[in-house]
C-alpha cells in the first residue's frame, strides 16, 4: 500500500512510512511541514501552462529547422515567452515538473534510400528469414570439435593410451 501511495505522489516509500508514523503519533497537526524548501519558482502556474502549450506546438512552429526539442532550445522559448532566463541544465527540472520525459529520435542514415530499404524488406529479408527457419532444429553446434579424450572419436586419448601400456 505504501508503495502505491509513493508512486502516486512521486516520493519514496520511506517518506510515506514516516508521514504515516507522524500522523499516528500526532494527528494531522504532525503533518504540517516546515514550509517550502529552496527558492520559489520564477515561473507561475499560468506561465508554465503557456510554456507547455508552446512546446506542444513543436520546434518548427518557433522557427527551428527540426522538430527536435533540446534543452537550450527550450530555454530560449521560456525566455522569449516569459522574460525569465534559465540555464539549459535547469530547464530539465522544469520539463520534469511538466511531466515531460527524455525522448530520443530513431537514428537513420542521411544517405538512406527508401526504395532500397523497401526492396530489402520485401525481397532480401524474407529470403534470409526463410533460410534461418529452414535450418535443422535442435543442433546449436554443427561443427563440434572432437575431443581427444572422447571415446567416440576413434582414437584413444593420452590418459587411456598410457594405461594400456
Amino acid at each position: 500500500m505504501a508503495a502505491a501511495i509513493a508512486r502516486e505522489l512521486k516520493v519514496s516509500r520511506q517518506s510515506v512510512s514516516r508521514w504515516y508514523s507522524d500522523w499516528r503519533r500526532g494527528g494531522a497537526a504532525a503533518l504540517h511541514g516546515a514550509g517550502r524548501a529552496g527558492r520559489k519558482s520564477r515561473l507561475n502556474p499560468k506561465q508554465l501552462r503557456q510554456i507547455e502549450v508552446e512546446l506542444r506546438r513543436g520546434a518548427r512552429a518557433h522557427g527551428l529547422g527540426t522538430d527536435l526539442w533540446t534543452l537550450p532550445r527550450v530555454a530560449r522559448v521560456i525566455e522569449h515567452l516569459t522574460g525569465v532566463h534559465y540555464h539549459p541544465g535547469h530547464v530539465w527540472k522544469i520539463l520534469g515538473a511538466l511531466d515531460w520525459s527524455l525522448q530520443r529520435p530513431a537514428k537513420q542514415a542521411r544517405e538512406r534510400n527508401p526504395e532500397k530499404v523497401q526492396l530489402w524488406l520485401t525481397e532480401r529479408w524474407p529470403a534470409v528469414k526463410k533460410t534461418l527457419v529452414d535450418e535443422k532444429r535442435g543442433f546449436s553446434l554443427k561443427t563440434r570439435v572432437v575431443s581427444r579424450n572422447d571415446p567416440r572419436s576413434g582414437e584413444l586419448g593420452p590418459r587411456k593410451a598410457k594405461r594400456r601400456s
